[in-house]
């Protein structure tokens, strides 16, 4: 249908024509595609998904359109996504409100943050916006507690978080969680209360740090994400595959370390972010800003939860494909962070900070998916 207009897709997102080119028929061709792929357009969705498989680099934009709803005054408080952190302690406050707060922007309706008690007064005072519960707790808080005292201890902590984890879309695991023994004790047995309860989760951060050490918390669990940066993906490739990391063959390496954790979806963060479950290897290149403030990492793990929970209800719905909601959760966020990152760096160059990045969040999910 499209080549009666004079336009072949290659890839999804490719455009050339068969006339001479030229910045009119360009924006014609754009607006010919935007208007037959729509976000709004129910018909084209899994089309859209299926053409995703044809080339290593996915269409971001395509993805972010399929898997992201359209707002729906017939929606209540909730259906648009309830993110939980599980992450913050005395020493780091700032990332678990960066992967919450993003969460809302995108478009969660509802955000909650689990953190040590230290930690709950500071990122409460962030925004008005987080759920904040302060029920996690480190060893130099029950140091003088009895063996049998600490255990109460945990279960209460599992008591706590068990009591709202069947409401929650998706976990985000890890931002600011710090590497204190009695907590990361308390989250690996959280991350097995969410494996009992189906619910998805992203782990980042420390939490890669207690995944690398404690394989078996996500080993052949689909509904885990993990997102490692360069550092936490060598360490990640070490204890996995007991080898380096071989930049040569990326993708093979990446399919082969997920594959060998049992089909988790890994997001190799880099220049080009690379992500793959086991079977298939997706790359996205889009945007992108040379600014590498940290805090990046903590949006991305929030928009990945946001995104892998509409992607799970859009898999759940009438146009329900074979494809995994995952790695089109994963794609959906790369693709925005770097659109963001990118805006966030023309306004801002050198100074560009992650809460810059985080404002830019709405406006370029609005560019790509129009809300009216």
């Amino acid at each position: 249908m499209l080549a009666k207009h004079g336009v072949v897709i290659s890839g999804l997102g490719r455009f050339t024509s068969h006339s001479p080119s030229s910045s009119t028929v360009l924006r014609r061709q754009q607006f010919l595609v935007r208007a037959l792929c729509g976000s709004n357009s129910k018909i084209h969705r899994p089309k859209l998904i299926r053409a995703m498989s044809s080339t290593s680099e996915a269409d971001a934009e395509s993805v972010l359109r399929t898997v992201t709803p359209s707002l729906d005054p017939k929606r209540h408080k909730g259906q648009a996504g309830k993110i939980a952190v599980i992450g913050g302690c005395r020493e780091y406050t700032g990332a678990p409100y960066f992967a919450a707060i993003s969460a809302l922007k995108i478009g969660a309706d509802l955000s909650h943050v689990f953190c040590t008690k230290d930690a709950a007064p500071v990122i409460k005072s962030y925004s008005p916006e987080l759920i904040v519960h302060p029920v996690l707790e480190e060893s130099y808080s029950i140091s003088h507690y009895s063996e049998e005292s600490q255990r109460e201890v945990q279960e209460r902590v599992l008591g706590e978080v068990d009591k709202w984890m069947e409401r929650f879309d998706c976990l985000v695991i890890g931002p600011g969680l710090g590497r204190d023994p009695f907590l990361l004790e308390c989250v690996s047995k959280i991350m097995s209360l969410a494996k009992k309860s189906n619910v998805p989760f992203v782990v980042d951060g420390d939490g890669l740090f207690l995944v690398t050490n404690s394989i078996d918390l996500v080993k052949s669990y689909p509904l885990a994400v993990l997102t490692p940066n360069v550092n936490e993906y060598k360490r990640l490739v070490q204890k996995v595959l007991n080898c380096e990391v071989d930049e040569q063959n990326a993708e093979d390496q990446l399919r082969s370390l997920a594959k060998q954790i049992g089909g988790v979806t890994i997001l190799r963060k880099g220049k080009s972010d690379l992500i793959s479950n086991g079977e298939t290897v997706k790359s996205v290149s889009i945007y992108g800003s040379p600014r590498r403030c940290g805090g990046q990492g903590d949006i991305l793990s929030g928009s990945v939860a946001v995104f892998l929970s509409w992607a799970q209800q859009l898999k759940s719905g009438p146009e329900s494909g074979s494809e995994n909601p995952a790695m089109l959760g994963c794609i959906a966020a790369s693709g925005l962070l770097r659109k963001a990152a990118s805006l966030a760096f023309a306004k801002h160059k050198r100074s560009t900070l992650t809460s810059d990045i985080i404002e830019c969040l709405g406006e370029s999910l609005e560019e790509i998916c129009p809300a009216s």
